[in-house]
């Protein structure tokens, strides 16, 4: 008997961990194979470009634990990318202050307002997730072209680097930004009431409102979550390129979806969380870094992100 519930255990631990086996093998793979990937130098630059999908798949993930799904982040990021330049080119500041810190909370409130409105369009008016944030993807790409002319924001202060190109020591910025907000989330998702709420409405939204959930509000809150965290990554990314471009995050949602479905969270809600998701986010960026050494085209890597996606898929059923 000992040994049957040992054996069935070992069964649940290789099935829970699928997707970090599969990154520890991937990892040593890429170590082995592909020219200059081990140094430092490489590894740092992993990170760092993971970092800004991060925080917007970390956003995603509230959405998607809740059964929802948002295809508005990449050009959420994009406007308060836009509206983070625009604002800092008009009142620039010498050094990291107050008037920098403001222009940051002005960017991540526009996101926070993206993020009511598909809130408010999906809960409150019963709009298909799918059709309200599609709309949405629209509006504020749309109005990022609108707020440029079309034209990038160059000229920029080298303060405005701070998130994206800055280090505390030895570390970049944009590192630390990630490592906080996903312990937050993973603390709010796995230890709050809140977080349980999320599970219990992604699990099934009848059993949910019985048990005394609000259920509007909690699809209604992870929207804003999503877009304030995608305010944020798109943030980091403008002050890594130094510029607000309205074309910037194109694909950023797919990205985002890509790195939650691959790492385990159910498409259909309730299962998952942020821990999966930092499996996906580094099955992604070492995948896509690989590539880029091997000198594989950029379109090739697209196809790539499309095939990752239709896997993660394929193997929820299967998990299912």
């Amino acid at each position: 008997m000992s040994d049957k519930k040992t054996m069935v255990q070992g069964k649940n631990f290789v099935k829970n961990n699928t997707m970090l086996f599969f990154l520890i093998i991937l990892f040593i793979l890429s170590m082995l194979f592909v020219p200059r990937f081990a140094s430092g130098g490489n590894i740092l630059n992993v990170l760092i470009q993971v970092s800004i999908n991060a925080l917007i798949a970390c956003g995603m993930t509230f959405v998607i634990l809740s059964d929802g799904i948002d295809l508005s982040v990449g050009s959420v990021a994009a406007l308060s990318g836009v509206v983070g330049a625009s604002l800092i080119k008009q009142f620039p500041v010498a050094s990291v202050g107050l008037s920098l810190l403001l222009i940051i909370l002005v960017s991540v409130v526009i996101g926070g307002i993206c993020g009511c409105v598909n809130g408010f369009c999906i809960s409150k008016l019963n709009v298909p997730p799918f059709i309200a944030t599609l709309a949405m993807m629209n509006v504020a790409r749309g109005l990022a072209y609108v707020a440029t002319d079309a034209k990038p924001v160059f000229g920029l202060p080298a303060s405005f680097g701070f998130v994206g190109l800055r280090k505390l020591g030895a570390i970049p910025v944009s590192i630390i930004l990630m490592v906080i907000v996903l312990v937050i989330a993973y603390v709010i998702l796995s230890k709050t009431a809140y977080g349980r709420h999320i599970y219990a409405v992604g699990s099934n939204q009848e059993v949910a409102k019985l048990t005394g959930i609000s259920v509007m509000k909690i699809k209604f809150s992870v929207y804003i979550i999503s877009g304030m965290l995608s305010a944020l990554g798109g943030l980091v990314l403008a002050s890594k390129l130094q510029n607000g471009q309205a074309t910037a995050a194109q694909g950023y949602e797919l990205n985002a979806i890509a790195a939650v479905a691959m790492g385990g969270t159910s498409m259909s809600g309730g299962r998952g969380g942020i821990i999966q998701t930092v499996f996906g986010l580094f099955v992604i960026g070492i995948i896509n870094n690989a590539l880029s050494l091997l000198g594989v085209s950029s379109y090739w890597q697209t196809v790539a992100m499309g095939i990752i996606i239709l896997i993660a898929v394929i193997m929820d059923q299967f998990r299912k």
